[in-house]
């Protein structure tokens, strides 16, 4: 018989073979051999699932009319906000945060005697145009740590409003309405406030965090850390490895203890919770949630920390410590020079962080 005979007979056998090796894989009875092979074909649907999700959200316009949703629905949740703002008042520098979305932080940098403003990661402009129109100041400059619209969501709006305002941010991360490009150690200066931007790649290509100067006030420096890093946790690898991300936290690691801490979310207590998994007799971490939980029943904001006490309890910037290698059971010596075996660890505490968040 012809090939062409046969051709369509191969075809319709092959896709029923197919379609019992995928009814095996995904049959919760399936046998006890093919569960592993099973587990990798759901793991890496998932995986597949999510990156058309992501790319959706960053790259075209259901991402902004997601984010639209979401801005509607938390406005209506919290009018005031999800948290109670605790601002931090220097020698004429004044930080604010202002709750905003579900769980986010925007924050305002005021030089208090200048009367000028500087607002990071505005995702909601009508909460920020609020906070500039109590506090009196005008509006000059928009730090964005990165592209993703609960970070970047007011930069249309408060730069058509404030004409004079200018949008930095990295040029590597198609942050909407970018005005002035910035690269690793790049200063923005705003009256007598001194701002570096430090690269740290990993939650998006081209994420930043900003360093606000404590020397021209004498006082404490400032870390705005977008996703890169919250209280007791650190965020999600989306485009880049555990290395990158990895290299981005030792960034950090790298200021002074009595840095304070701002992050881009409230997630404080889910955080810790976790990190009480890992570390359960680490007792800076048990001091440090038992304020988190009485914080909380009053619905006040968490933030800031400190980076010192970030060091003592967040385990993402404890994978050269013995004691959190020791926590997770055997593995390679996380003190590795090539820095191998920390991401391996960091990529296992992001894994049990996602199975403890699960449940």
């Amino acid at each position: 018989m012809a090939w062409q005979d046969w051709s369509g007979w191969l075809w319709v056998a092959g896709s029923w073979l197919l379609l019992l090796v995928l009814v095996l894989l995904l049959s919760p009875r399936g046998s006890r051999a093919l569960r592993a092979p099973r587990r990798l074909l759901m793991a890496r649907s998932q995986r597949l699932l999510f990156r058309i999700g992501y790319s959706l959200y960053t790259r075209t316009w259901l991402g902004y009319l997601f984010y639209r949703q979401q801005l509607r629905r938390a406005r209506n949740r919290f009018p005031k906000g999800h948290s109670k703002a605790q601002p931090r008042l220097f020698n004429g520098v004044k930080v604010l945060p202002i709750p905003v979305l579900s769980d986010n932080y925007s924050y305002l940098i005021i030089d208090t005697q200048a009367r000028l403003a500087v607002a990071v990661d505005p995702s909601d402009p009508r909460a920020v145009q609020a906070s500039i129109e109590k506090e009196g100041v005008n509006l000059v400059a928009i730090l964005c740590t990165h592209k993703h619209w609960d970070h970047s969501g007011g930069n249309r709006d408060l730069s058509r409003r404030h004409r004079d305002c200018r949008v930095y941010g990295s040029p590597q991360d198609g942050i909407p309405y970018l005005t002035h490009p910035l690269c690793h150690q790049d200063v923005v200066s705003v009256g007598r406030l001194q701002i570096r931007a430090l690269a740290t790649p990993g939650h998006t290509q081209g994420h930043l965090v900003y360093l606000l100067d404590g020397e021209p006030y004498k006082g404490p420096s400032c870390l705005f850390s977008g996703d890169l890093l919250f209280l007791s946790g650190c965020g999600r690898t989306f485009e880049g490895t555990a290395e990158t991300m990895l290299s981005s936290l030792d960034t950090v690691l790298g200021l002074e203890d009595d840095t304070l801490l701002w992050p881009g979310h409230e997630y404080a207590e889910e955080n810790l919770g976790f990190a009480g998994v890992v570390e359960p007799e680490n007792l800076a971490r048990e001091r440090k949630m038992q304020w988190v939980q009485r914080q909380r029943m009053e619905r006040k904001s968490t933030c800031p920390s400190t980076l010192g006490e970030e060091r003592s309890y967040n385990p993402f910037l404890r994978t050269h410590c013995l004691a959190l290698q020791e926590a997770l059971g055997p593995g390679p010596d996380p003190t590795g020079d090539d820095g191998c075996s920390r991401a391996q660890l960091l990529e296992e505490l992001r894994r049990l962080k996602d199975m403890h968040k699960s449940k």
